[in-house]
């Protein structure tokens, strides 16, 4: 079953599809920390890091209040926080969508924010995108220049029985060497992240 980011909460709250013929979860149901941890493939952690940012708020029960409960609102809203992380959102902008998406209301206002967010991302995943390419293309350059010295390297070493090969490794160094040697630093601009998740 698909679950799109703007679907209203209270309609995100399953899990993956149950077998044919089996009960869904009831309206009451709860689940513990390690049970989501454990459904989602996250540690408790990050459930708790979550929590501490404001994006999740379970009730508690036990001495102290030490043991979580979540619901099917807390279980969904974790759903879409991940589901936000892997578009790269940052925590503020998840947060933000989960607030709005909690109700079907202002619906055209919520998708505007969220298409919005969307061509943001796509724009900075195209801009790496770009660097990554350049990246790709100067390694394959350089992996080929250094093959070639390789290669050249062993050719002197084998003839180095008979006569010297003075100046080899001048194109490293020498008058000939290329604008940008294999020690040469990196091109590609380091974009800094808009939100941190652990």
């Amino acid at each position: 079953m698909t679950h799109n980011i703007h679907q209203p909460l209270q309609e995100q709250g399953g899990a993956p599809p149950a077998p044919a013929g089996a009960e869904p979860a009831p309206a009451s149901q709860t689940w513990g920390i390690a049970d989501l941890a454990r459904e989602f493939g996250i540690t408790t952690r990050t459930i708790r890091f979550y929590e501490d940012r404001g994006l999740l708020s379970p009730g508690r029960k036990g001495g102290a209040g030490r043991t979580r409960i979540y619901t099917h609102r807390d279980r969904a809203r974790l759903r879409l926080a991940l589901r936000g992380k892997r578009l790269g959102l940052a925590l503020d902008d998840i947060r933000a969508l989960l607030d709005m998406f909690e109700t079907p209301a202002d619906t055209p206002a919520q998708l505007a924010r969220l298409l919005d967010l969307l061509d943001e991302r796509e724009t900075v995943l195209r801009e790496r995108l770009t660097d990554i390419t350049q990246t790709l293309a100067e390694i394959a350059t350089q992996r080929k220049q250094a093959r070639r010295l390789l290669e050249g390297h062993r050719l002197g070493q084998h003839s180095r029985k008979r006569r010297a090969a003075p100046g080899f490794l001048d194109p490293l160094g020498g008058p000939d060497a290329p604008a940008e040697g294999l020690g040469a630093p990196s091109t590609v601009t380091r974009r800094p992240a808009r939100g941190h998740h652990p």
